[in-house]
């Protein structure tokens, strides 16, 4: 009995270690079909990875802005994709087409010149991408993709210093001046990165002076009540060789009434004209014989109620330093004003030119609306028109401030770098 019963007793391990097996045997079977990597029943099945390829790379980082991003199927269709680009805090979709076999999905090629970079076909620089893709590949299976990568972050960048503000209201002769705080080699498509549009709609063009300003306008000053909007798609632009825009935003500004103001230097008066009638003869004093002032239009840039003249500042040495001139009207970069005089004579304006090289009306010390330069300063924009003739001076240069109207129409086209 007791040799029988231990017969029976050794073989009850080799029971439970076959039941154990086929119990481990089913847990395999289970985790290898929940796993995606195959399973008995249906077959050997595709990884995420293998029916969706996406280019670049999931992680990749350091993509140049030339990278192409694409999205595969090798058979079946893709039914969704979205590619998102965050940068600087903001999210946007980049557009794109899944192609008609259903295979691929590549970004829209830009529509215009002026289209944003890095909203379709050119990646933005130091910006983070999303993807996110579905698929159902060729046996009906429906999978899912999502990868993210970032784009190189620029060494160096270059801006654009614009006037005029946005939101201002203007005089007639405004014009949209660009100064870079770099050298511009691709000055094509800089320019072609920045649109001035108008309503009522009228042709503008850009002109470059050097390698760092460029200045946009219309062929005859603008209209009054003229809405302009200025796009600026500066980022990302490459302007030189591994140089590249950092600005992207939208500028209006609003064409007030036409103002265009004549100085006569040899008659020493200035014709004041409001929408083509005249309202005011002023009587002035201009550039003296030895300094005398610029001939020429020139534009409004600057507008200061009281400000400093020290002729140190403007190659006059010590002649002369005057810490309170009031209502000074910037008309050159060089720097020639229209601006308030209580220091000289009032029997010296209309009779005499004594400056050196502004233009001056009657004032008084603190500035005051009722005087000449006080009434004139209260009635001026930013933009208005100041020419004057008759002096035995030069015509003033075209980029000395914005002095752009003084090249005709052909002239100023020339100057573009987009023909």
């Amino acid at each position: 009995m007791n040799h029988v019963a231990k017969k029976a007793g050794a073989s009850r391990p080799t029971v439970l270690r076959r039941s154990g097996l086929l119990v481990v045997l089913a847990v395999l079977v289970v985790l290898t079909g929940c796993s995606g990597a195959g399973s008995i029943i249906g077959g050997k099945s595709r990884s995420p990875q293998e029916a969706i390829r996406i280019t670049p790379q999931d992680r990749a980082e350091d993509v140049k802005a030339d990278a192409e991003v694409e999205v595969k199927v090798p058979d079946g269709r893709l039914e969704s994709v979205k590619v998102t680009r965050i940068e600087d805090a903001q999210q946007q979709e980049v557009r794109g087409l899944i192609a008609k076999d259903g295979l691929s999905w590549t970004p829209q090629t830009p529509q215009t010149p002026q289209t944003p970079q890095g909203a379709a076909g050119r990646l933005g620089l130091a910006a983070k991408y999303s993807v996110d893709a579905v698929a159902v590949d060729g046996a009906g299976h429906r999978s899912a993709r999502h990868t993210t990568f970032t784009t190189v972050v620029p060494e160096h960048r270059f801006i654009g210093y614009f006037k005029p503000e946005n939101r201002s209201t203007v005089g007639t002769g405004m014009i949209v001046s660009f100064e870079f705080n770099r050298a511009i080699t691709r000055k094509a498509a800089v320019q072609r990165a920045i649109r001035v549009t108008s309503d009522p709609p009228v042709e503008v063009a850009g002109h470059w002076f050097g390698a760092d300003r460029l200045d946009f306008r219309p062929a005859a000053y603008w209209e009054p009540g003229t809405e302009v909007t200025v796009e600026v798609g500066l980022r990302d632009v490459e302007g030189a060789p591994q140089v590249y825009g950092s600005q992207r935003k939208t500028v209006r500004f609003t064409v007030g009434r036409e103002q265009v103001s004549r100085v006569d230097s040899a008659a020493h008066t200035m014709q004041v004209r409001r929408d083509g009638q005249l309202v005011s003869t002023v009587p002035i004093t201009a550039g003296s014989p030895t300094t005398t002032t610029y001939n020429g239009k020139m534009v409004v840039s600057e507008m200061h109620e009281v400000t400093r003249m020290d002729g140190r500042t403007v190659g006059f040495g010590g002649e002369y330093d005057i810490k309170d001139v009031p209502h000074a009207i910037r008309l050159t970069e060089s720097g020639t004003f229209l601006h308030g005089n209580y220091w000289s004579d009032d029997d010296i304006f209309g009779s005499t030119n004594v400056s050196h090289g502004c233009i001056g009306l009657r004032d008084e010390q603190g500035g005051s609306g009722s005087t000449p330069a006080g009434w004139f300063f209260d009635r001026t924009l930013i933009g208005d028109v100041v020419e004057v003739v008759n002096s035995k001076d030069k015509r003033v240069d075209p980029d000395n401030g914005l002095s752009g109207w003084n090249l005709n129409w052909t002239q100023w086209k020339a100057g573009s770098a987009v023909q």
